[in-house]
C-alpha cells in the first residue's frame, strides 16, 4: 500500500460515508457501481471497502439471503490483493459493473453515519508501526481466511455477524492506521474463528440427538 495518500482521499470512517453519499446524491436514480466507489476511495480504497461491505451485512439494512456471501467474494479478491502488496485494488469487469441505485446508496449512508461517527471518536492512529506492509500481509491473509468461514456460517442466523466485525476492525485499521485496533482484530478474528466451530459443534450435535 502506497503511504503516500492524496490528501482528498477518506482518513476516517465518517469520510468514506460521505464519500459513498456523494456518490449515490450525483447518481440520483442510476447506479453507482463498485467500479465507482473504488476509484472515489483513493489510496484508501482497501481500509474502506472493508468497512462497506461488514457493515452492510451487520446492519439492518437488507436481508438478501446469498449476500454475505456474495460480499465474501468480492473481499476475497480484495484481500488477495493485499497479500500480493498491490497499491491499487482492481476487480474483474463483472464485478465493477455491479452496484445499486444512488438513491439507496444514500439511505445506506445515512443509516449508516451514527455507528461511523462512534467509530471515529473510538479509533485513531496509535502504534502505527503496527500498520506497516508485513501487517498489511497479514491482516489480507486473516481477511481471506474470516471470509471463508462466511458461506458455511450464513446457513446460521447472525452466525456471520463475528467475522464480519473482525473484517470491519481490519477495515478501521487499514484506513486510519491504528496498530491497537489491529491488534483487536486478529484477537476478534480467533474469536470468530472459535465461534463458528462452537455454532457447527453445536448444530451438529443437535442434530445427531434428534436422530
Amino acid at each position: 500500500m502506497n503511504d503516500d495518500d492524496d490528501p482528498s482521499d477518506p482518513h476516517s470512517v465518517g469520510d468514506v460515508l460521505d464519500r459513498l453519499k456523494e456518490l449515490g446524491e450525483k447518481a440520483g436514480d442510476g447506479k453507482v457501481r463498485l467500479g465507482d466507489a473504488l476509484e472515489a476511495m483513493g489510496h484508501r480504497a482497501y481500509g474502506s471497502f472493508f468497512i462497506i461491505l461488514p457493515l452492510i451485512d451487520i446492519s439492518p439494512i437488507d436481508g438478501i439471503p446469498g449476500l454475505p456471501t456474495a460480499m465474501a467474494v468480492v473481499m476475497v479478491l480484495l484481500a488477495a490483493q493485499l497479500v500480493l502488496g498491490h497499491d491499487h485494488m482492481r476487480l474483474p469487469s463483472f464485478l465493477e459493473k455491479r452496484g445499486m441505485k444512488g438513491r439507496k446508496l444514500v439511505t445506506v449512508a445515512d443509516k449508516m453515519q451514527p455507528t461511523g461517527r462512534r467509530m471515529d471518536k473510538w479509533f485513531h492512529g496509535r502504534l502505527s508501526a503496527l500498520t506497516n506492509k508485513p501487517m498489511i500481509r497479514f491482516a489480507g491473509a486473516a481477511i481471506i481466511l474470516l471470509c471463508l468461514t462466511v458461506p458455511p456460517l450464513e446457513l446460521l442466523p447472525f452466525a456471520s455477524t463475528a467475522p464480519m466485525l473482525a473484517i470491519l476492525a481490519f477495515g478501521i485499521a487499514l484506513l486510519v492506521r491504528d496498530g491497537v485496533l489491529m491488534l483487536i482484530a486478529c484477537a476478534l478474528a480467533l474469536t470468530a474463528v472459535a465461534v463458528g466451530i462452537g455454532l457447527f459443534a453445536a448444530k451438529e450435535s443437535g442434530q445427531k440427538t434428534k436422530v
